[in-house]
């Protein structure tokens, strides 16, 4: 019973020190992130949607009463015209008017999306950025 009683302390403070490891890991991750992106110049490039697709997080039972809030993320996949593939996030009304296949010019910088501007007829024609 001893024994026990030392174990637990040491366990939920090495429990602690875990969560608080990968919470630092991924904010600084983050912040690396967002300092390249700082760092590198906007560019605007041809580009096609290549495909769409959303991703929900969320839900589930709460206390037993239904289900609890859901979130969307939407993501487009380009693809260059030196064939390298981009996936970028963007918001929701966007990602409802790009239509795969359009093409026209994607606006970047690194892995920051700011915007894609059709330059065919396809999709009806149009601006679309990030305000």
């Amino acid at each position: 019973m001893g024994l026990l009683f030392a174990i637990v302390p040491v366990f939920i403070a090495v429990c602690f020190l875990a969560v608080f490891a990968v919470i630092a890991v991924q904010a600084a991750s983050g912040i690396a992130e967002w300092s390249r992106n700082n760092a590198l110049p906007m560019q605007e490039s041809p580009a096609r949607v290549l495909a769409k697709r959303t991703e929900m997080r969320g839900g589930g039972h709460r206390h037993g009463h239904g289900l609890g809030r859901v979130r969307t993320n939407y993501y487009v996949a380009f693809e260059l015209r030196s064939g390298e593939r981009r996936e970028f996030g963007v918001a929701g009304p966007e990602y409802g008017v790009l239509v795969e296949g359009d093409e026209g010019t994607l606006a970047h910088q690194g892995t920051r999306y700011h915007g894609f501007r059709r330059s065919g007829a396809k999709g009806g024609g149009g601006d679309f950025r990030l305000p």
